[in-house]
């Protein structure tokens, strides 16, 4: 809903406040949307250009001289499918070169989505940290793509036509094997890291369901393939439950069995939901610190309206701990000690 627009924000706290519909939201997704190269609310680009028009544009001025750019142009800008341009400091990049310039970590009532909705949610979960982390992750994640498109096209072709050209697949299957590999591994280091980081809003663990790829699996899974003309094996099939433990105050929750575990999709309640994508985002700031060295931008998006007090208050404790953008719909949702220390930029109901 920005037809043209500039926002300064504070090196720390900066308060967004404005009706629904005024724009919090979009604001908060260019934010990310600069980062990731990707909006976390649609796979299709074009839904983030502005009703009536063929481009869109977001730049952002860094406070270590670089300049990100992305311009999205729809089919009917380029005369085809959408297309999307990346720049730093005017130069063209390709995604995987200009992803992690600016790293952002994302609490949204969205988020929610990641437990009970499907596995490729959950999947973009992982590619979207360890891509913005990892440039070998970013590089094997991106042939792994790139080869499953061409994998899943000759299985198309030898289901309609009833010849398979071996050698072919012999080509591809190995791309698959030796960039899956390294998606995986990569995959269960986070899965590790997020197992054996403290806990302290609330207690789960998460469980890998990895989709191992090797020649035996695919040569396993040959005639179903055909079948379905689509590969079968892979990380693009993996996904991941959060397990919690069946008495919260248990003392001995770490001898828990895994078959004792309750996953939360299923057992916990909409508010437990919640408290494990919390707790899940505040792992995740501490695994890019120590990945990259600093600290993500925190995007706090609507918790007023998601969160009780006492955990609203867990969060506002944090939130000086790096650069903090936060939205709501009204100032007085936000406690009087937070008011007095951040910067506030209040939008209309229309840009």
């Amino acid at each position: 809903n920005y037809k043209k627009a500039e926002f300064n924000f504070s090196k720390s706290n900066t308060l967004i406040v404005g009706p629904n519909t005024s724009g919090k939201t979009n604001l908060i997704e260019a934010v990310f949307y600069l980062g990731f190269g990707k909006s976390f609310r649609t796979d299709k680009d074009e839904q983030a250009i502005r009703f009536g028009e063929e481009v869109a544009r977001l730049s952002a001025q860094l406070n270590n001289s670089i300049k990100l750019e992305v311009v999205i142009a729809s089919g009917v800008a380029t005369g085809g499918v959408s297309k999307k341009k990346f720049m730093i400091n005017g130069v063209n990049k390709r995604r995987i070169d200009f992803v992690g310039n600016l790293l952002s970590v994302l609490f949204s009532p969205l988020d929610l989505d990641m437990i009970i909705g499907s596995p490729s949610l959950r999947r973009n979960f992982l590619n979207n940290v360890l891509e913005a982390t990892d440039i070998e992750y970013r590089t094997a994640h991106l042939e792994f793509t790139k080869g499953l498109r061409q994998r899943n096209a000759l299985l198309d072709r030898a289901r309609e036509t009833g010849v398979r050209d071996e050698r072919q697949f012999e080509y591809w299957d190995n791309i698959l094997i030796n960039t899956g590999e390294v998606v995986i591994q990569k995959r269960e280091e986070f899965i590790k890291f997020i197992n054996n980081s403290q806990k302290d809003i609330f207690d789960f663990m998460m469980i890998y369901d990895k989709s191992i790829i090797s020649k035996e699996r695919l040569l396993q899974y040959k005639e179903q393939e055909l079948g379905a003309g689509v590969t079968l094996v892979g990380p693009h099939r993996d996904d991941f439950s959060i397990r919690m433990y069946p008495n919260k105050n248990s003392p001995n929750q770490s001898e828990s069995k895994e078959s004792e575990l309750k996953d939360v999709k299923f057992f916990g309640s909409r508010g437990q939901q919640r408290l494990v994508i919390l707790q899940l985002k505040l792992i995740e700031i501490e695994f890019i610190e120590q990945k990259i060295g600093e600290r993500p931008i925190l995007l706090l998006d609507d918790i007023f309206s998601e969160l009780d007090s006492s955990h609203i208050n867990l969060v506002l404790d944090i939130i000086n701990k790096q650069q903090t953008i936060i939205t709501t719909t009204h100032k007085e949702f936000v406690p009087k000690r937070i008011l007095e220390k951040v910067k506030v930029i209040e939008l209309g109901e229309k840009i």
